[in-house]
């Protein structure tokens, strides 16, 4: 959301109760209904109240005059950051059905992939993405930083495939000497050298996706002043790696036909165009780096997402790893209107599943 919300407990307490309801009935919700399902201990004409505020403040909206109330992509952001309750006993579950269902010891990766896919969709009745594992990057060999004018460098490095990838770079603005005495051109070339040796030592072996997990806190007391720049030097050279056309597993498509929010044929039509023909456009999307997103699960609700037709979905998903480093993902894809508890849990506990298999 644009602005924090601050809610009462009691409204908080209203609109947990109305985005349950509403995931379970997909009709409206009033008042009534909260009162008769719900132990909320307070009158209809407080909760109706209440719901009122929550529309006020963009959670809750009347599809039409005299309906009950809808969350808003904005309600459900709000329930996914401060109202979900993770539930292990799903989380068990499902690890325990893909053990039972799955043998990694005798499948083909990509069965084993496509196993999972299916029994997942199954358990969850949404659409299932799950990458194969990207292929291992190059890895660096040298590199070099290059004063190519006042303030700004070129950083070049050389993969053990003899490739070459450059990127250009400003200088820090603060002077690194302690007396603030201005830098000729000749030293600067100096400590560049020094530092491309530096950086060379450090960095060779090392794959592009591995250098936002570097620790650079604990530098030669002589590039101390350095530290930050060599951090975000590390950081943008991770950005000239990106994931690799590869392939999908997709499963649940008839599953989530089901849902109400699908029943119209153009919304059925983009969807399947999306999955079928336009992979390339989903990728990046369910398949991030930890620079990019730091968060365990990533969540884009509605219109976070950046693609039009996928603006009345939820795609939940994470990433698998081969040791530390991502090598691919599990997504979800299905309405707004989603299990939200049990979406996390069953693409966190496949993802940690995958990376168990793939290691």
């Amino acid at each position: 959301m644009s602005t924090p919300v601050n809610l009462t407990v009691r409204q908080q307490q209203i609109l947990w109760a109305t985005i349950r309801h509403y995931i379970a009935t997909a009709e409206p919700v009033g008042s009534k209904a909260l009162v008769d399902e719900y132990n909320l201990s307070v009158s209809p004409a407080t909760i109706r109240h209440s719901m009122g505020v929550l529309e006020k403040v963009g959670l809750l909206y009347q599809p039409y005059t005299s309906a009950g109330r809808v969350p808003s992509d904005s309600g459900y952001r709000l329930y996914v950051d401060q109202l979900v309750l993770p539930t292990e006993k799903i989380t068990s579950q499902v690890e325990k059905l893909l053990g039972d269902e799955l043998n990694w010891q005798k499948w083909s990766l990509e069965s084993l992939f496509r196993g999972a896919a299916q029994i997942l969709s199954k358990i969850s009745g949404y659409i299932v993405l799950i990458t194969m594992p990207q292929a291992d990057d190059a890895s660096i060999r040298h590199l070099q930083l290059v004063q190519v004018a006042s303030g700004r460098i070129m950083v070049v490095i050389v993969t053990d495939r003899y490739e070459t990838q450059s990127l250009l770079m400003g200088l820090p603005q603060s002077s690194p000497y302690p007396d603030g005495r201005p830098t000729e051109e000749e030293q600067i070339d100096q400590e560049l050298q020094l530092l491309s040796s530096f950086l060379t030592h450090q960095l060779r072996g090392k794959t592009l996706s591995q250098l936002p997990t570097l620790d650079f806190s604990e530098l030669d007391r002589e590039f101390e002043r350095y530290g930050e720049f060599l951090r975000k030097i590390t950081i943008e050279l991770s950005r000239l790696h990106q994931p690799t056309q590869t392939q999908m597993m997709v499963s649940g498509v008839s599953e989530v036909l089901r849902h109400p929010e699908f029943a119209e044929l153009q919304q059925v039509q983009m969807l399947m165009r999306l999955l079928e023909t336009e992979q390339n456009q989903l990728l990046p999307l369910i398949f991030e780096y930890p620079h990019q997103n730091p968060n365990r699960v990533r969540i884009r609700i509605g219109s976070e997402n950046p693609l039009e037709r996928m603006r009345t979905c939820t795609l939940v998903s994470a990433t698998y790893q081969r040791g530390l480093i991502p090598v691919g993902s599990v997504g979800m894809l299905g309405p707004t209107r989603m299990m939200y508890e049990n979406a996390i849990a069953l693409v966190s506990a496949t993802a940690d599943y995958l990376s168990d298999i793939i290691r």
